[in-house]
């Protein structure tokens, strides 16, 4: 009875009053800057392992394919426990859980830089991605009960800098890292923040009413935790990012491994969907709070973080590897290309928080998405020869539209929504983020390698030897590559091994040429695919002035 009353319309209204006055004890500020401390360190450690897979593959006697389990184990476990984390806090209370998770990635952190094995450390990582993934959504749901509406913005405007700015700095921080220290080292760094992170927290941080609230009836029994729940999201959202991450590398549907996990994914997300109505219809609180999606704001700003995710994620990997793979780049250089734009981002979210409050959010994020998607069509002219200058400010141009998106759609998720479900909106708009990160990542390895193969193939109906130009060029070279070549080309023409050079030469420039096309390509379809997001928010209502949380109830 006590868990139907928590859904009651009637009683709504007497619950919002006394939350509506609610303000914590400290500071607002001090609080927001507690959690974010945490949710930086963890957001930059999901990507600042991506640079030492080289390194710990070394380190630990593994192939590299082997150590990409280090990320997937990592991005699974994140999956998994992202959706889940609000039905957590309403057995134990947000607070407790929050620091449960810093507890849990400061331990799994240390254990991962003492791991001895690829095995133990795939281990801990999954220890790692549970208590990581418990971060970002309790602190945005922190942030938007803490802040009253009208500075909402603002707030969204310091979480963003930890979730924005993170993956930016971390690729440069790695390199760094592992080219000057051991890569062990990447899991250390979080140790002394953890420990930071859990004194401030304990001493700041606080539960508001309606929390504490939830987790009295839960420990009387009138909230029974959902195992059969938990297990499904569990086997959805694992299998989808294991898929997701394992696809490419694995040649996709070719893969017997692949196919099962697809069908787990899909049986187990039908039969997630008709447990959690079957559990509404009855009354219980559902493990996934699918009611939110009934709410149009909430279900386009679901769709747009996922776009801003693929965006964010999948340009992130894709210049680095460019300039890695293409330009020569070292590691560390191909992070500082990055980070000028992360400084930009820094600067930007501010004033984003500052024109939230008084400017109408569906005008930023289509200043957002229109910038977004002009920085991409300009960065479609990538060449062998571009230089490092303009490499920076392409990607700076594009930060500053992605400013202009992550604070209003936080925003804009959050119109309608009553206080006590603050936890299911931030655990869901920051799975949204992630699986589009992943979905990103995942397009950009497939198509990337298609489109060469696509590009190479188009290539070499010209090199043939009924083509004039090819074999001037082929002889022209091999008697460069000729042994004892001087002031002309030997007499009696190129041997065998010159021409041969010749030739590997020719495919290293088609390669490197087919490569630079389909980085192009890749490019197109992820402008065409943000520019497709600029109607769909002609949808969003018109978000009410301050609207309170539960504006539209």
């Amino acid at each position: 009875m006590a868990a139907a009353t928590l859904d009651l319309p009637e009683n709504q209204t007497t619950v919002a009053a006394p939350e509506v006055r609610w303000r914590p004890r400290i500071n607002p500020w001090i609080v927001a800057m507690t959690v974010t401390l945490a949710t930086f360190m963890e957001v930059l450690d999901s990507s600042i392992a991506n640079v030492a897979l080289p390194h710990i593959a070394g380190g630990l006697g593994a192939t590299q394919d082997e150590a990409t389990w280090v990320l997937t184990a990592y991005l699974v476990a994140n999956a998994i426990i992202l959706p889940a984390g609000a039905y957590m806090t309403t057995f134990i209370g947000r607070k407790k859980f929050y620091m449960i998770c810093v507890a849990l990635f400061g331990i799994s952190s240390a254990l991962c830089g003492l791991a001895p094995s690829l095995g133990l450390l795939v281990f801990c990582r999954v220890l790692q991605g549970i208590g990581g993934g418990g971060l970002a959504p309790s602190e945005q749901a922190i942030l938007a009960d803490t802040f009253p509406p009208e500075k909402r913005g603002q707030a969204f405007a310091m979480y963003g800098l930890a979730v924005v700015c993170a993956p930016a700095i971390g690729p440069t921080l790695g390199g760094y890292i592992t080219d000057h220290f051991d890569w062990r080292w990447i899991f250390f760094l979080n140790v002394p923040i953890c420990l930071l992170s859990l004194y401030l927290t304990n001493r700041i941080v606080e539960d508001p009413p309606w929390v504490a609230k939830q987790v009295a009836i839960s420990q009387k029994g009138g909230i029974k935790l959902d195992l059969i729940g938990f297990t499904l999201l569990a086997m959805t959202f694992g299998s989808l990012e294991f898929v997701l991450d394992k696809g490419q590398e694995d040649d996709w549907f070719s893969s017997p491994l692949i196919v099962f996990f697809c069908a787990l994914m899909v049986v187990a997300f039908i039969v997630m969907i008709w447990w959690e109505l079957k559990q509404l219809r009855e009354n219980h609180r559902p493990i996934l709070n699918l009611t939110l999606f009934k709410r149009r704001s909430f279900a386009i700003s679901f769709s747009l973080m996922f776009v801003l995710g693929f965006s964010l994620y999948g340009t992130t990997v894709l210049i680095p590897q460019f300039v890695q793979t293409l330009l020569g780049y070292t590691a560390e250089l191909a992070g500082k290309v990055l980070s000028p734009a992360g400084l930009m981002m820094m600067a930007m979210m501010p004033i984003v928080g500052f024109l939230s409050s008084k400017v109408d959010p569906r005008k930023l994020m289509a200043y957002g998405f229109s910038v977004l998607t002009l920085s991409l069509l300009w960065m479609s002219h990538l060449n062998l020869g571009l230089s490092y200058g303009q490499l920076v400010f392409m990607r700076i141009f594009q930060a500053s539209g992605l400013a202009f998106l992550f604070i209003p759609i936080n925003m804009i998720s959050y119109i309608g929504v009553k206080q006590t479900e603050s936890n299911d909106v931030s655990g869901l708009t920051n799975l949204a983020r992630n699986i589009g990160g992943s979905c990103g990542t995942a397009f950009l390895a497939t198509m990337l390698t298609r489109r060469i193969a696509a590009h190479e193939s188009m290539m070499t109906r010209n090199l043939t030897p009924g083509n004039p130009g090819y074999m001037n060029r082929l002889r022209s070279l091999a008697h460069a590559f000729a042994p004892g070549n001087g002031a002309g080309p030997t007499t009696g023409g190129p041997s065998p091994g010159a021409m041969h050079a010749a030739q590997a030469y020719i495919y290293n420039m088609m390669h490197r040429q087919a490569a630079t096309l389909a980085y192009v390509d890749i490019i197109y379809y992820m402008a065409a695919f943000c520019a497709c997001m600029l109607p769909l928010l002609f949808f969003i209502p018109k978000p009410p002035k301050n609207a309170s949380p539960s504006a539209g109830h």
